[in-house]
């Protein structure tokens, strides 16, 4: 909870609202993303449907931005454009659980959706707000990679490709399988020629922390008018972000990363543990342009990224970077014996906790070991004794001392 929080108060802090969507939409709203969905998608079905009845008709949403483009077409008249969101919620796919992969997880998405066009200072302000959020809950340093889909369609074409979505979908896969996989790919099962197989891997390969890389694909001599606006979108991103306090963090441009789902149309952002470079990303986005238009005839552009918190969280805490908080919030636990007067307890409990204080009454008279024992299992850190006079015991400390309830404090809550 202190990490959505902390991620929460990041989103609110650039102006972004909080929306939530359903869980459950129809299938068709989710399908209007496009690509592979089918394979992702947990369909809802009852127990009793009748025989009639084929295939699921709703289903578990499984990202975020697909309800968002909804939600947006739903409520347009009544939205203030350009319209900056955040959500934090659960969402399901349809993945085969191992380290880095959950069928049910909690994503942290900002978005923000434009009329007709949106600035392109968001494709700078979205990967900053991600990085903040990301040192807010202490994640370490991470490898913050950035591409434009611009920059490989506009190349491919320039190179006579005419299909360039299956040459990114493969070429998006060189961190995973060797280059000469990835060549033989290309020519064998798409039919493109060895120099012009080489050339997309030549491009592919470029990595770069600061504007290098745009000279460094010029050099490959391809001349495109999308490829160039691509180069120079890029370029000013990573300048604003070269620019900001980001702590041990690096901004790569990799011109190899694509992302995979068919709607993004410029920036698109993939972010990486760097302790950890072998381990699934943990945050990732970019730029779209016509995900609303399946929902209402409006030119809604958009960019967003999102932070999947479960893998980030998990990572973390099997590496030991991260350790369990306090089994329970409460700061002080109120004795209770048989002669007490459990209206006084509660009378106690009511002005400690009106002043900011977490209090629980024990639920029965019992032994004082029984009571230590539980506030031990708890961590709590402070007893309290009701009785001629109020006396509060630190269990840390092993010191016990008068208390008043209308002005003692817990440590945490001491200036």
């Amino acid at each position: 909870m202190r990490w959505i929080d902390a991620i929460r108060e990041t989103f609110e802090r650039y102006g972004y609202v909080n929306i939530e969507t359903p869980s459950v939409e129809e299938v068709e709203t989710l399908a209007a993303k496009g690509g592979d969905v089918d394979k992702e998608i947990y369909g809802l079905q009852r127990l009793n449907a009748d025989g009639d009845e084929k295939g699921a008709r709703l289903a578990l949403h499984f990202d975020l931005t697909v309800p968002t483009a909804r939600y947006v077409a739903q409520h347009f008249n009544d939205l203030t454009f350009p319209f900056k969101r955040y959500q934090i919620q659960r969402v399901w796919r349809g993945e085969r659980p191992q380290e880095g992969r959950f069928r049910e997880f909690l994503q942290c998405d900002v978005d923000v959706i434009d009329q007709d066009g949106i600035s392109h200072d968001f494709d700078a302000e979205i990967p900053l707000i991600a990085l903040q959020a990301l040192n807010a809950v202490g994640a370490g340093p991470v490898r913050f990679m950035l591409n434009n889909r611009k920059i490989l369609i506009g190349f491919y074409r320039g190179l006579g490709i005419e299909n360039a979505g299956d040459v990114i979908r493969v070429v998006d896969k060189i961190d995973k399988l060797p280059v000469t996989e990835i060549e033989r790919i290309l020519v064998e099962d798409l039919g493109l020629a060895i120099e012009t197989a080489k050339a997309c891997l030549a491009l592919a390969q470029i990595r770069s922390t600061d504007n290098g890389f745009a000279n460094a694909a010029r050099k490959l001599g391809v001349k495109n008018e999308l490829f160039e606006e691509g180069l120079t979108e890029l370029t000013t991103v990573m300048d604003r972000l070269n620019a900001a306090d980001i702590g041990e963090s690096v901004v790569e441009a990799n011109l190899a990363i694509a992302r995979g789902l068919d709607y993004y149309t410029g920036v698109v952002y993939e972010v990486q543990l760097i302790d950890y470079p072998e381990y699934s990303t943990i945050c990732a986005g970019g730029r779209y342009a016509d995900l609303v238009g399946a929902y209402i005839k409006r030119d809604l552009p958009g960019v967003g990224i999102s932070i999947g918190l479960t893998r980030l969280f998990a990572k973390l805490v099997k590496e030991g970077k991260i350790t369990a908080e306090r089994a329970s919030p409460t700061d002080v636990l109120i004795a209770r014996f048989a002669e007490n007067d459990v209206l006084e307890l509660d009378a106690v409990a009511n002005a400690l906790r009106a002043r900011g204080i977490n209090v629980e009454v024990y639920h029965e008279a019992a032994k004082l070991k029984n009571q230590f024992r539980y506030a031990e299992r708890k961590a709590i850190p402070y007893i309290w004794f009701t009785g001629d006079a109020h006396e509060v015991k630190d269990l840390g400390a092993g010191e016990q001392a008068e208390a008043d309830p209308a002005s003692w404090l817990p440590a945490r809550l001491k200036s």
